[in-house]
């Protein structure tokens, strides 16, 4: 097929990806418009792009902005190496690229200013959740790297925010998605988005290490499978997993979940075994939690298995006593959030995409949030220099001159944030069935700015 090459000595497939790899971590086609922009001696016009939500996911109220600090690490580091510019004179496509354009690169480094709204901040459809103010080329080259990272996160957190804000303050989640995320790096991500927005802990080493926090795990069914088939019984299984790890829960669904929750108990009195927490991975959830409880009264229970938003309430709903929610899958797959990153002003020019259904707004933009007695009421979105609307601005400096203006939050920071903004949220816009999005209203500038905007020619400079 065309396009496709063999590999050689210099070909690595292992596409291990490191901090240093980032710039090239872009599409083809922000490569080839930087180099008509420079061509065209646009390339140093400054330029404004915004990354909105044209639509919340299927049955979402809100969304959770998430993905910012990797956002501004990722521009603070920007530069090309020497073999990545190399590799790039090289490709067809860049044949007759001026030289001119290569000392760019060589040169090149992220030096605009970026406008966000802070992490665990709630969001709606057509609200910008980042603004990058900086010369053409380099805005343009990052809206990759700055879409996957935001939508990815923004995604997670939501639904982990969903999710805490179901099952409650005191109850534990802990994200076991490694093994379904779409990638070692989205695994990551996961981890790191679905902490910020309050989940308890993760199961996923690497990320619990690199941020600075202790990993979450119990046992797999393999363990049971294996000591009981070398040793004897499936509670010989718990007794030697126990007497390494005393305090961990024991997982018990492998064979007969209700045997199993006999036998513990009958163990339990006898005073021969402590049994802190259970594992409830399969089955009626309902009825083996209540058992669980009846026959083991001191030990808490934790469910996994593919669990969402609904199955929690769900769960809730029947009043189980249950302690701790493993959740994975749904977690950190499902409906993306499909974030757009459009021009929205040129050489100070305001801009805008008139497609059918994919209309953006022109001009850099501030969101204004009106609330009553700690409740949102409505979201006003108007334009930057409306300094004279009422409402809190949420979009904040954040980066000038390429160089972050505060380190990074903490986790713990961000969750609470995450927290507070949902708590926020009228009961009708947090609900997972049929949920009431805030409808977002247009100041009147912003709305005189986008008539006078469209059906213009097309931009001369």
């Amino acid at each position: 097929m065309p396009g496709l090459v063999q590999p050689t000595a210099t070909t690595d497939q292992s596409l291990t990806l490191s901090a240093d790899d980032y710039s090239l971590l872009t599409d083809l086609y922000q490569a080839t418009m930087s180099v008509c922009y420079f061509n065209e001696g646009l390339a140093e016009v400054p330029a404004s792009f915004e990354l909105t939500v044209r639509h919340l996911p299927t049955g979402f109220g809100y969304l959770i902005a998430m993905g910012l600090t990797q956002v501004l690490d990722y521009l603070h580091r920007l530069k090309f190496s020497d073999e990545q510019i190399r590799y790039l004179r090289e490709l067809n496509v860049f044949t007759n690229a001026p030289k001119g354009f290569w000392d760019l690169l060589a040169k090149g480094q992220f030096t605009g200013e970026v406008w966000a709204v802070p992490e665990g901040t709630a969001v709606f459809a057509h609200e910008p959740l980042l603004r990058i103010e900086a010369p053409l080329w380099q805005a343009q080259w990052v809206e990759t790297f700055i879409l996957n990272t935001l939508n990815y996160q923004t995604l997670i957190a939501t639904r982990a925010a969903r999710l805490r804000d179901v099952a409650g303050p005191e109850a534990a989640i802990f994200e076991f998605g490694t093994r379904r995320a779409f990638s070692p790096q989205a695994s990551l991500w996961a981890a790191r988005a679905a902490l910020a927005a309050g989940l308890n802990s993760t199961s996923n080493v690497l990320a619990a290490c690199q941020l600075g926090c202790q990993p979450t795990g119990t046992m797999a069914h393999a363990l049971v499978m294996a000591l009981t088939a070398t040793q004897g019984t499936e509670l010989q299984a718990f007794t030697a997993f126990h007497r390494t790890f005393p305090q961990s829960a024991l997982l018990v669904d492998t064979y007969d979940a209700i045997a199993a929750i006999q036998t513990l108990a009958t163990q339990v009195k006898a005073g021969t075994l402590e049994v802190p927490a259970v594992r409830l991975d399969s089955g009626d959830l309902v009825s083996l939690s209540q058992q669980v409880h009846q026959l083991l009264p001191q030990t808490k229970i934790i469910v996994s298995g593919d669990l969402d938003e609904q199955e929690i309430q769900q769960l809730r709903q029947e009043g189980v006593p249950i302690d701790g929610y493993g959740v994975g899958t749904k977690l950190v797959t499902g409906t993306p959030v499909n974030g757009v990153y459009k021009l929205v002003e040129i050489a100070g020019k305001p801009v805008m995409k008139e497609a059918n259904g994919k209309l953006t707004y022109p001009g850099r933009k501030q969101i204004f949030r009106h609330s009553h007695q700690g409740i949102v009421t409505q979201d006003c979105l108007g334009l930057l220099q409306d300094s004279h609307l009422e409402g809190q601005p949420l979009l904040q400096t954040v980066m000038k001159a390429g160089q972050p203006l505060s380190p990074p939050e903490s986790l713990e920071t961000i969750a609470n944030r995450t927290r507070t903004s949902v708590q926020s949220l009228p009961p009708t816009t947090r609900r997972l069935n049929s949920p009431t999005p805030l409808t977002l209203h247009l100041s009147t500038d912003l709305q005189t700015l986008t008539s006078a905007t469209r059906h213009q020619p097309s931009l001369s400079l």
